[in-house]
């Protein structure tokens, strides 16, 4: 497996707020790298950063632009398809600028079995983990 994938998770349009979203976001990162897929979690990283840093955790003008070298960086873009992502500024512009780098998009159904192979193409697709 080359380098890392990125994580797109639901934020703002949590349902039950940011700070859920955020437990979220770091719990399906966990779940990737048991199963040997490095991910690199805008939300895991920032939700704390910003809320300890009294920095507001919906400006677009602030985190969009300190996420897009790590989206550059990125080997590819997986989107948990939770409650709201399609509503998600976010997400949508985190998959306009994987498509237009044309970098490999998979999309991940939470709690799934996840198909190490999709990511490292060395390997057969086996399924790994699920629920934590």
């Amino acid at each position: 497996m080359t380098g890392y994938q990125y994580l797109a998770t639901v934020y703002s349009k949590h349902r039950l707020g940011i700070d859920i979203a955020w437990r979220e976001s770091c719990r399906y990162a966990a779940q990737f790298i048991k199963a040997g897929v490095p991910v690199f979690c805008p939300i895991a990283h920032s939700h704390q950063i910003a809320t300890q840093g009294l920095i507001n955790p919906r400006d677009h003008s602030i985190w969009l632009p300190a996420d897009l070298p790590l989206m550059e960086g990125a080997a590819g873009l997986i989107v948990v398809t939770s409650e709201g992502w399609r509503e998600s500024a976010g997400i949508a512009a985190e998959i306009e600028h994987f498509t237009k780098a044309g970098k490999p998009i998979v999309y991940w159904e939470p709690d799934t079995p996840i198909l190490v192979g999709l990511f490292d193409p060395d390997k057969p697709a086996k399924a790994q983990g699920g629920r934590l």
